[in-house]
């Protein structure tokens, strides 16, 4: 997240973004879980660093990674100056630590607007404009530039344009980042490819992600991801191996897949904790993003059906070849994550 206003013909950036990625050099365009990447054994050793000495790291490399920070007043680059960063102590060493950095750039006397961007690898920024009238608040993707933002105000984005914006980072949680998400559509689809039951589930599974989506983005509920996570890696095998033993959709599959649901809520409105939603186009953003789910989840199905589902699905031994050895398999892999977030989750202080 990136707040600036200019103050005394100097424009402040202040950056909260977690250091120890940009360090390690994390891609967090293409994972949205640190483990997940190369470089996780880096990221979690400099997680466990005081902040002198993350700081120290951090500044050795500043002269490298300065350019992927950019600013452009009136469509000319400027150099931003790294005045300050301000890392927190250490925590739990399996939890992101935010880290701030003040940044700030000279503007002229006859500066009209600004465009803010960084570098693609350092995933989603929210930018937002302090201290005048009608400010801009504006979601940037995969490195991409804001508009220009006119420095005296003014440039505020509509409702619309809200939610408009917010639909990719939905879909984008989804395909490709959100693989536990996936493996639960993928659950719901093999249990049966007649559309009665897939649609049932899924209708269960958006209302219920839905209520707590907004609940949670709303501050009326919140639960610690270290206890959701783990909840949700043991619904997805719990999914997977009714897959393997039901005969049929049972009155109380879709229950348990509301409920399911609402534990995927809260774990999608923990994303939208992570980088925050506009205030002036709160509603707007937040229906955008969940649109983004839906259509990411629908295009899980799609993909599923049209690799195997419109081929193989009528086949007699389509059960038995095709959709019990991948739900076995799903199991396996959700218990995987299960364990190790239980693991993670045993040795968090009380």
């Amino acid at each position: 997240m990136a707040d600036f206003e200019i103050t005394d013909g100097v424009l402040n950036m202040r950056i909260l973004t977690a250091l120890e990625a940009i360090v390690a050099g994390v891609d967090l365009s293409e994972v949205e879980d640190t483990d997940e990447s190369a470089q996780a054994d880096e990221y979690d050793a400099l997680r466990a660093l005081s902040p002198a000495q993350m700081d120290a790291r951090f500044q050795t490399i500043w002269p490298q990674v300065a350019g992927n920070f950019t600013i452009m007043i009136d469509g000319t680059p400027q150099t931003l100056s790294l005045d300050e960063t301000l890392i927190p102590e250490v925590g739990d060493v399996e939890l992101l630590r935010p880290s701030e950095l003040r940044l700030s750039t000279q503007v002229g006397a006859n500066a009209q607007t600004a465009q803010i961007g960084w570098a693609k690898e350092y995933g989603t920024l929210i930018v937002r404009q302090n201290g005048v009238d009608a400010p801009f608040t504006g979601i940037l993707i995969n490195g991409q530039m804001s508009d220009e933002i006119t420095l005296t105000g003014g440039s505020e984005v509509t409702g619309w344009d809200a939610f408009w914006s917010y639909i990719p980072v939905g879909f984008d949680h989804i395909i490709p980042k959100g693989l536990d998400h996936i493996l639960f559509v993928l659950g719901l689809f093999f249990f049966s490819i007649h559309m009665r039951p897939l649609l049932l589930q899924i209708t269960a599974f958006t209302l219920a992600h839905t209520v707590t989506l907004a609940l949670g983005a709303l501050g009326w509920v919140s639960i610690p991801g270290s206890i959701v996570e783990p909840l949700i890696a043991g619904s997805i095998v719990f999914v997977a191996v009714e897959n393997i033993f039901a005969k049929g959709l049972s009155p109380w599959r879709p229950v348990v897949i509301f409920m399911f649901g609402l534990l995927h809520g809260l774990g999608f409105a923990s994303v939208l904790g992570d980088f925050g939603l506009p205030a002036d186009g709160f509603i707007p953003a937040l229906i955008g993003f969940n649109v983004g789910v839906e259509i990411g989840q629908l295009a899980v199905i799609a993909i599923a059906f049209l690799a195997v589902g419109l081929w193989f699905g009528r086949k007699e031994w389509y059960r038995r070849v095709i959709a019990i050895p991948a739900s076995i398999a799903i199991a396996i892999i959700a218990a995987g994550w299960f364990v190790e977030r239980v693991f993670y989750l045993s040795l968090m202080p009380i």
